[in-house]
Formats: structure tokens, C-alpha cells, sequence
């Protein structure tokens, strides 16, 4: 456990960890400060941060279980201690960690006797778990155990239905929150109109990420909602074919841009992946979203096109460029040495 005096300046907005520790491998505590603000800000950004804490955070989960030869999820597995039911309970239990984009498949194989716990589950390697000691069932006599698991990464929680069984398989209430709890307090000092407020940020997780990494997203998200606010008066709307349509001023790198797609014929654009480029987690999940998986899916795609992604914005465009401009170099001194 970490402590620090905690300390005010009257000067600049400041924030700082002023706790840290680690209760168990799926639970850890983070208290943080943020001042100093005026009254009244200290709530209004309180309220907002818990929110996107509890809400706006992607967690992974086991989403979906199948076994073999199981009429319902009541039934018992001759020589498993434990029912169906109990087993779908103990998945739900498994803290996930990943960067995962959709859904992925895993796997449990197990033979008995013997206790099978979540170090048996064999995943992808985008997939890491927390806490591997977690009980999955107890094999009583010499039989195999087999799962097919679907894991999948979003936020919130989602509850399962009667109609989200799917050839044999049985959904699991997915707990995609990593905040576990979230709570904020103020602190007055001061008299009269000089009064101000130190704004105090305790934040619990499941492990996958600390507090402070969650408060670092759950900010980021935050400010991601508000950005169309943000250029409001910098975009032109008016109403065309009865709908909205949004005109863009012009990026400095356009003619570059330009360059670069004419180029996609001499450069194998299908076989080079997003996943090979050095994206922000960010970045890479719109393009994932908007089906774009290859340089040539993006160089096809318009200044507008990009920009009407969600939670896109220009410095992405910008990026993305300069991360072409790499690649191309990179590909011209390949060719140029091939020829020598």
C-alpha cells in the first residue's frame, strides 16, 4: 500500500494518487485528488467521472459456453460434482484481460479426476487471465470435460435472454465493467468567495487494469463524447435530400493523401493489415468498426469517410498519415535494395 501527504496548490489545476493498493490479484484500490476547483466543480466533474467509470470502460468476459450432449442448463454431467448451472457461474467468475476486437473463441479439455480451474482454458494470445486459481469444476471420476468458450470485449452489463441459446450453447451474464465501484467526495476550504474544493476519486477494479489506468480511459471517453460540442461553430451544417449533411474544411494533406492512393498499385496494400501498424488502441478499433482491415481498405477511404467514423477526429487523420508516410518509405528502400 502506498500513502501520501496530500498537498494543495492555489495556483494550477493538479491531480495526484494519493493511495494505491492491491487487496488481491481481482481487486485493487486507487484514491485520487484533483484540485483546486471552484465551488461547485468538484461535483459536476465527480458525477461525470463515476459515470464514465462504471459505464464507458471496455472489460472482456466469457460470453457464451457449449458442452456436449447437455439437454438444458439445470442438467448434471455424470461424474461433475458440480451442475451445469454452477459451472456457467464459475465461468462468469473469470477476470479477463485483452485487446480484443469482437468476439474470439477459447477452449476447456480436461480429463479426471482432478479439479479443473482457469489455467486449463486454453486461449488466444491477444487473451491474458487474472486470476488463474478460479474454480471451474470438480472431475470426480476419469471423464473428459469439454467447453467451447466465446469470449468477447465491450462495456456495460448484459443480461442474458431466453431466445440467446444458440445450437446447444448457453449464454452468461457478462460483466464487461473493470470498475467495480467508483466514489467521489469533496473537501471545502476557504471563506466567502474564495472558497474552493479538492475533489477526492476512489476507485476500485477487477484487476485487468489499475485505478489509475481506468481514470486515464474513463477520462479519455469522457472528453471523446464532448468533442463534437467542440467543433460545433467549426462546422458547416445544412440540410440537403432531407438529411443533415456535414461539410468539412479542408486538410492541409490533402494533395499528400491524394499521392498516396495513386501509389496503391505498386505496393501490395491487400496484404499489408492494420494490425502491423503502430495504431493507437483507439484508432484501431474505428477503423476495425468501419471494416477497414488493410492499407488499401483505408487509402479507398475519403477525408470524409474518416471523419464520419465515431469518435474520430482530425489529429487521427493526421496520424494516420504520417504512419503512411513510414510505410512507404520503408517499402521504397526495400525495393530500391531488392534492385542492387
Amino acid at each position: 500500500m502506498v500513502r501520501e501527504e496530500v498537498t494543495v496548490s492555489t495556483r494550477t489545476l493538479q491531480w495526484k494518487c494519493v493511495e494505491s493498493r492491491v487487496d488481491s490479484k481481482r481487486l485493487y484500490y486507487g484514491r485520487f485528488i484533483l484540485s483546486p476547483l471552484m465551488k461547485g466543480q468538484a461535483d459536476t466533474i465527480g458525477i461525470a467521472m463515476r459515470r464514465a467509470l462504471l459505464g464507458e470502460i471496455e472489460g472482456t468476459c466469457i460470453t457464451r459456453a457449449k458442452f456436449e450432449k447437455i439437454p438444458h442448463e439445470y442438467s448434471t454431467i455424470v461424474g461433475i460434482q458440480e451442475s451445469v448451472h454452477e459451472i456457467l457461474m464459475n465461468l462468469k467468475e473469470i477476470v479477463l484481460k485483452s485487446n480484443l476486437y469482437g468476439t474470439c473463441k477459447a477452449s476447456i479439455f480436461v480429463k479426471g479426476p482432478g479439479c479443473v480451474t482457469a489455467q486449463d482454458i486454453i486461449l488466444p494470445p491477444s487473451v491474458e487471465i487474472i486470476d488463474k486459481t478460479q474454480h471451474i469444476a470438480s472431475l470426480m471420476e476419469p471423464i473428459n470435460l469439454c467447453i467451447e468458450l466465446q469470449i468477447e470485449r465491450n462495456r456495460g452489463y448484459h443480461i442474458k435472454t431466453p431466445n440467446n441459446f444458440q445450437d446447444g450453447s448457453y449464454p452468461i451474464d457478462a460483466v464487461f465493467m473493470p470498475v467495480r465501484n467508483a466514489n467521489h467526495s469533496i473537501h471545502s476550504y476557504g471563506n466567502g468567495n474564495e472558497k474552493q474544493e479538492i475533489l477526492f476519486l476512489e476507485i476500485w477494479t477487477n484487476g485487468s487494469l489499475t485505478p489509475k489506468e481506468a481514470l486515464h480511459e474513463a477520462s479519455r471517453n469522457l472528453i471523446d463524447l464532448l468533442i463534437p460540442f467542440l467543433h460545433a461553430e467549426e462546422e458547416n451544417l445544412y440540410l440537403e435530400s432531407n438529411q443533415y449533411k456535414v461539410t468539412l474544411p479542408l486538410f492541409t494533406f490533402h494533395e499528400e493523401l491524394a499521392k498516396l492512393r495513386k501509389t496503391k498499385k505498386e505496393i501490395a496494400l491487400k496484404y499489408i493489415f492494420i494490425d502491423q501498424l503502430e495504431l493507437p488502441p483507439r484508432i484501431y478499433n474505428c477503423l476495425k468498426k468501419s471494416n477497414i482491415h488493410t492499407l488499401f481498405d483505408l487509402l479507398n477511404k475519403s477525408q470524409e469517410d474518416l471523419m464520419k467514423m465515431k469518435h474520430f477526429r482530425r489529429e487521427d487523420v493526421k496520424k494516420i498519415l504520417g504512419i503512411l508516410e513510414i510505410e512507404k518509405a520503408f517499402h521504397n528502400r526495400f525495393t530500391e535494395q531488392k534492385i542492387q
